[in-house]
């Protein structure tokens, strides 16, 4: 038996938002499975994007509350933590 290269799915979305892809796929000169495996590449990009800037908020307070301002602060912390 020969494996397929695809698999199928279903979802189930309103008429509005089922009507809104086939005319932007149609728009596009695309199929569906193209829209949605493109649909899904941005959303992967969107999660990582707020996943990186989260850890840079965060990062960035830890340097507020730690006084880093620049390298030297990095180097000095480094420093310190290894007890010399």
């Amino acid at each position: 038996m020969v494996k397929r290269a695809s698999q199928v799915i279903a979802v189930s979305v309103p008429p509005e938002s089922a009507a809104d892809f086939e005319r932007i796929a149609k728009d596009e000169g695309r199929n569906k499975s193209e829209l949605f495996r493109e649909m899904l590449r941005v959303y992967r990009a969107h999660r990582e994007t707020d996943l990186f800037e989260s850890i840079q908020r965060y990062g960035a307070s830890r340097a507020r509350t730690l006084g880093v301002h620049d390298e030297g602060d990095v180097e000095r912390l480094i420093r310190e933590t290894r007890g010399g």
